[in-house]
């Protein structure tokens, strides 16, 4: 009797170990399995824009744009080492442009070479929380078309799929000129400005950086480094200047999430720029009924030719 109470103790207590090792076990491989999950999690994040429309009137001298985003599924640890990088970026319309190198003979500017490039954007402005060569190597740089220098100016390939890296399509723009060692112009046309300096012929590369330096220095290329900033672990913001100068048409403000080097995605969201006021009116009017304006202009003309003779008019 005692022996069948001391066996059915033993086995009790081998039942009571068994469970507990089953439990620890089973708490093991959940935390594991959730660790798992947690490591294995994609940062993800989506942007907004202060204004989605930007209206252009007569007395417009630029804007500042602020682009906001929160960051999801973010490793803390990385967070703490700031490893984590974002690159904000708007991006207006494309359009072809024409570089032409000009040169003195015998007193008259002459063309002496041009370059065309298919695929300019009207305007360009960078924010990144640091500088671009800390954030990721040059190649990939010149894939997503980041920084003023890595700029594609010919026509980009096809987009790439959902989350991957893509490249900017072609736009309508207008295309504003400026003087200098070389002149860009539309497709088709001559450019009559006289040069600072001369140029080195037939060189894609410094036709490229030509047109680079002309939009920099009108400001439509513009970047800034330090203009990202997170205003909390998950939430950051940017700042984008914007040009007097800057096209109408739909732009594209862009912004890409890099860590420790790496790129994991993007996120993008449009802005419209147009045309506001008087100007506006005519300039519509004008497009769409182009033979009524030609015989309003001549109209208006004829009447403030006589209009001043009657006023002015001596006896």
């Amino acid at each position: 009797m005692m022996k069948r109470q001391v066996r059915l103790r033993q086995r009790k207590r081998e039942g009571g170990i068994a469970a507990l090792i089953a439990a620890v076990l089973a708490f093991a491989l959940l935390h594991g399995a959730s660790g798992a999950a947690a490591q294995d999690a994609v940062e993800s994040f989506e942007i907004g824009l202060s204004t989605d429309t930007i209206a252009i009137s007569s007395d417009f001298t630029g804007a500042r744009l602020v682009v906001f985003g929160a960051l999801d599924n973010a490793d803390a640890r990385l967070l703490r080492q700031q490893r984590y990088d974002i690159v904000v970026v708007l991006v207006g319309p494309r359009r072809p442009v024409v570089v032409r190198q000009k040169e003195r003979t015998l007193g008259v500017w002459v063309n002496r070479g041009s370059e065309t490039f298919n695929s300019v954007p009207g305007s360009y402005a960078l924010a990144a929380t640091r500088p671009l060569s800390d954030i990721t190597r040059r190649e990939f740089r010149r894939r997503l078309s980041l920084g003023i220098q890595d700029i594609r100016l010919n026509s980009a390939a096809a987009p790439a799929p959902a989350g991957q890296p893509t490249i900017d399509k072609p736009g309508v723009a207008e295309q504003p000129r400026a003087p200098s060692l070389v002149t860009e112009t539309e497709p088709g046309s001559a450019g009559d400005e006289p040069p600072v300096q001369s140029l080195e012929p037939d060189e894609t590369d410094v036709y490229a950086a030509a047109l680079r330096r002309l939009r920099e220095r009108s400001g439509l290329f513009n970047q800034s480094v330090g203009s990202v900033e997170f205003v909390s672990p998950t939430l950051f913001r940017a700042d984008l200047q914007l040009p007097a100068g800057l096209p109408t048409g739909q732009h594209l403000a862009r912004a890409y999430l890099f860590k420790s080097g790496v790129f994991i995605r993007e996120s993008s969201e449009p802005l419209w720029v147009v045309k506001t006021g008087f100007e506006s009116m005519i300039s519509d009017f004008a497009t769409h009924y182009a033979v009524i304006y030609g015989f309003a202009a001549v109209a208006l003309a004829i009447f403030t030719g006589w209009f001043g003779r009657v006023v002015f008019k001596r006896d």
